[in-house]
């Protein structure tokens, strides 16, 4: 049984550059690496278990590079995406 603290297997979906069109699966690779079961004390910090992994159509819009005085940067290719979760009704998936 794992606790508060522990270090466990990560394992991560990384996207190899940014994406043009719809990905596909040779745009991406899975790895795998390590996570400690701790939030920064005093923090309202969460760590949760991803049960799915789903690519929304309109995430491709995040996953463009955009240039410009504009332009936004939602990740960077090599990298995990980390993303905040809305506090809306029915945005998640979970299981208590």
């Amino acid at each position: 049984m794992v606790r508060v603290g522990d270090e466990v297997s990560n394992r991560q979906v990384i996207f190899r550059d940014y994406v043009i069109g719809s990905p596909k699966g040779s745009d991406m690779y899975l790895t795998t690496g390590t996570i400690k079961l701790k939030v920064p004390e005093g923090s309202n910090a969460v760590l949760v278990k991803n049960l799915y992994l789903s690519c929304d159509p309109l995430m491709q819009f995040f996953m463009r590079k955009s240039e410009g005085p504009n332009g936004y940067l939602y990740y960077t290719p090599g990298s995990a995406i980390f993303l905040r979760c809305s506090k809306s009704v029915g945005f998640r998936t979970s299981r208590i």
